[in-house]
């Protein structure tokens, strides 16, 4: 099983993350998942209605992820948090894609609460995955082009295994190599706070909600966190 690793220099340099590890073993895609269609559908009538609109970066909850980005030397405008440009796609089109069940499901947690989230093919990671500033060596598939080969710029954030690297900017897009389809049947899906004091008890309701969403279609599901004070957890 591997191990997510955040690194030191990125706990030192956010040390109010707090990351949401939740691992599904024995995922079954290919059979309906009706709390997640109800899930998605919820949030699609509410926006129809007015009753709720997805965060903005006016939110400090995405407002922080844009700080954090500049401070990496990512334009946050240019290349956005996954959560802004899903919230932004949701408010323009008035409805959220629809990828597969598992990834439906963390689409659906990750613009309700406004926080970050992405998830692994676990069938596809090799090795350890660690949280770490870039060297400017590394390679990234970007999902859905998987004929195009990045490099990311020193100093950026990254999610990486010893074979290349898994998200480029923190969360702003993850691998093709790594993707989520409805064959695979063991994943670690990732949510992420840079402001636990303010946010931690919000992101452990999402990382329940998660769970609860994948805990019907699987065979195990496990929840682990990531802190400066925890920094290494085996999923």
């Amino acid at each position: 099983m591997p191990a997510f690793r955040l690194a030191s220099a990125v706990a030192d340099a956010f040390p109010d993350t707090l990351i949401a590890l939740v691992t599904a073993t024995g995922v079954r895609g290919h059979e309906p998942w009706p709390h997640t269609a109800d899930a998605v559908a919820e949030l699609e009538q509410r926006l129809a209605e007015g009753s709720w609109a997805p965060a903005d970066e006016s939110d400090p909850r995405i407002e922080a992820w844009h700080t954090a980005y500049r401070s990496f030397g990512t334009n946050p405008r240019r290349i956005r948090p996954s959560v802004d440009a899903l919230g932004r796609r949701l408010a323009k089109k008035g409805s959220l894609p629809r990828i597969s069940p598992a990834v439906d499901s963390y689409n659906a947690v990750s613009v309700r609460h406004a926080l970050p989230a992405g998830a692994f093919d676990l069938d596809q990671v090799k090795g350890d995955v660690d949280i770490r500033h870039a060297d400017g060596t590394e390679s990234f598939t970007p999902l859905g082009e998987p004929g195009t080969v990045e490099t990311p710029k020193p100093g950026e954030i990254i999610y990486a295994d010893t074979a290349g690297v898994l998200t480029r900017h923190w969360n702003h897009r993850d691998a093709h190599r790594t993707r989520v389809t409805d064959d695979s049947a063991h994943v670690t899906f990732v949510l992420e706070t840079l402001c636990a004091d303010r946010d931690g008890d919000l992101l452990k309701t999402a990382a329940d909600e998660l769970q609860s969403l994948l805990a019907p279609h699987a065979a195990r599901t496990t929840l682990h966190y990531l802190s400066p004070a925890q920094p290494e957890a085996t999923v």
